[in-house]
């Protein structure tokens, strides 16, 4: 099937211009994933990209608190509200209407919000290029089961894919939890009973002998990744992780070039909030496992935070949003990796005529069982 090249399109972020002028033609570059090149577009020619080798800083949590802010490097950045689902996007100057990338719904640019936010300290620039994450977005579609017929024809056609650097925290902490609970510990024991003709008879039971247990449980968390948006969907974010974040590299604005970026909506003290959540849900993971036994019961944990710290990074999605009966659906393409993850309708005429079908099916097998 022939590719529809508008399925590619994206527009430039903004960004330094001198800094991404193509030496040959004096034309804007963009970004080329999987390289560390920006691309001229109607030239070919490429401008390579010096990655710095400045070392990724930690801020630290605390500080950054007292400080209100004055601790970290800010920017300011012009963004765009889509009225449909509140995502807040980098547009384009020259770019008056586009649609969003989260939703679908069409935006008409009347005047950008001016905002100052924490300045990313770093990214994952893109991998995939947009061709390569639309065919493993069909190969997950056309993988879907009770999707309906049309669904992927729907998704063949679909206008755009759009490549987004959306906004996440990490967080460092050292956590120290005392514990409380009980240890199950399951031994087996002989019991007698009356069977249903009136014999006696006797039977192995399992049983469980419940005793004290508590602890302290130390542990050192790094990189807990907080998505900072409200646009996607986080169950489905968070099934696109692992990220290979061992690779960032210091945040460079070149390579923002032909893609937009979100900003965050959940700042870096709410976000700790949500890094809490994940890192307690570790920790009490590894108290059952310091309780031992068979079984476990917490009772109660306390846990104190120390050394805290966060980054603000990047990280590369391609997305497709579009209409289906009314209601839209959203997919997302991890650019590093190719992962796949989004929403997706169900035919209810399959799913019903595949019960009925199976309904048939167990009446015969019983029917032929009792000739």
């Amino acid at each position: 099937m022939e590719e529809n090249s508008n399925a590619f399109d994206t527009k430039t972020a903004e960004t330094n211009q001198s800094e991404i002028i193509c030496k040959g033609c004096s034309a804007s570059l963009v970004y080329k994933p999987g390289t560390t090149n920006l691309k001229c577009e109607y030239c070919g020619a490429e401008n390579e990209i010096i990655v710095s080798n400045e070392e990724i800083k930690e801020i630290s949590f605390e500080k950054f608190l007292s400080e209100k802010y004055d601790s970290v490097d800010k920017v300011e950045v012009v963004t765009v509200k889509c009225q449909g689902c509140g995502a807040e996007t980098t547009f384009d100057p020259n770019i008056i209407s586009d649609s969003c990338a989260f939703c679908g719904s069409v935006i008409v640019v009347k005047t950008g919000t001016s905002q100052s936010i924490v300045k990313p300290g770093s990214l994952l620039p893109f991998q995939i290029d947009a061709k390569k994450a639309f065919l493993e977005f069909k190969n997950w579609i056309n993988s879907l089961w009770w999707a309906p017929n049309d669904l992927k024809k729907l998704a063949s056609q679909s206008e755009k894919i759009k490549g987004m650097y959306i906004p996440y925290w990490t967080y460092d902490s050292k956590t120290s939890s005392s514990y409380t609970g009980q240890r199950g510990d399951n031994y087996t024991t002989t019991e007698t009973y009356r069977g249903s003709d009136g014999k006696t008879a006797t039977r192995t039971v399992t049983k469980i002998r419940w005793t004290y247990a508590s602890g302290h449980i130390y542990h050192n968390f790094d990189d807990v990744l907080v998505l900072a948006s409200n646009s996607l969907p986080r169950k489905y974010t968070e099934r696109l992780e692992p990220w290979d974040l061992d690779k960032l590299i210091p945040y460079d604005e070149k390579f923002l070039s032909g893609f937009k970026t979100e900003t965050y909506h959940i700042d870096m003290k709410d976000g700790f909030t949500d890094a809490k959540a994940k890192m307690d849900d570790a920790i009490r993971t590894m108290i059952k496992r310091d309780i031992g036994g068979d079984h476990q019961q917490i009772s109660s944990v306390n846990t104190t935070y120390e050394d805290i710290t966060f980054k603000h990074i990047l990280l590369p999605i391609w997305i497709s949003a579009y209409r289906y009966s009314e209601k839209v659906y959203r997919f997302m393409v991890n650019a590093r990796t190719g992962e796949v993850q989004g929403e997706r309708p169900y035919s209810w005429i399959k799913i019903t005529l595949a019960i009925l079908a199976g309904i048939g099916a167990i009446a015969a097998v019983v029917y032929f069982i009792n000739q």
